[in-house]
């Protein structure tokens, strides 16, 4: 998802996705320890995207 759909987003929303890539990276990681994951640069995408996730939320919560 890039960040200009990110941005009309609400706080909840934004919060929720987070929590998802949060267990999906978490599923990555299981996957890559048990020798099930295909694609290594999943993890990197997923990092990447936990951190424009919490970025934006900062962003909302300093200018509401």
């Amino acid at each position: 998802m890039k960040i200009e759909e990110m941005r009309p987003l609400s706080v909840e929303e934004l919060t929720k996705r987070v929590n998802d890539a949060h267990q999906e990276l978490f599923n990555l990681r299981f996957r890559l320890s048990t020798r099930q994951l295909v694609n290594h640069r999943e993890l990197p995408r997923v990092k990447k995207e936990i951190a424009r996730l919490n970025t934006i939320i900062r962003e909302k919560q300093i200018n509401p």
